[in-house]
């Protein structure tokens, strides 16, 4: 894991937007997205329009990357989850639950849409070696 914090800064310190972004592996400029699409996620802007993240939007950021970059869920998807307090770091099995049921219901629907595909190139083939 990269270092996550500069040498001297507690666990409990305020975290610059370029510190975040090492930290979690993301841009600046998804971070500053983010921050637009999820209203939980509210540094503390001095100023300037510098901003300060807190260790519990820290958190919440790394929850949003994983859901979004790991679990495959989409920005509307992690915003309903969220609204539902269900996306929340509040621990490893609670978390653990809806987001391994949400990933079935999405496996289901993505196995359709590979069959679906799958019929559609079949059809084409077919209708183009009746063409030559």
């Amino acid at each position: 894991m990269p270092a996550s914090r500069p040498a001297g800064k507690s666990a409990a310190a305020f975290r610059t937007i370029s510190e975040v972004s090492d930290e979690l592996d993301v841009p600046q400029h998804v971070l500053r997205f983010w921050e637009g699409k999820f209203s939980q996620v509210r540094p503390l802007k001095r100023g300037g329009g510098r901003r300060y993240y807190r260790p519990e939007d820290i958190s919440l950021l790394r929850r949003i990357r994983d859901l979004l970059y790991s679990e495959g869920y989409t920005i509307k998807g992690v915003q309903r989850l969220l609204r539902e307090g269900r996306g929340k770091d509040g621990g490893e099995e609670p978390a653990a639950a809806p987001v391994a049921t949400g990933s079935g219901d999405r496996t289901k629907e993505i196995q359709a849409a590979i069959d679906e595909l799958s019929e559609l190139r079949d059809m084409l083939k077919a209708a183009g070696k009746g063409a030559s």
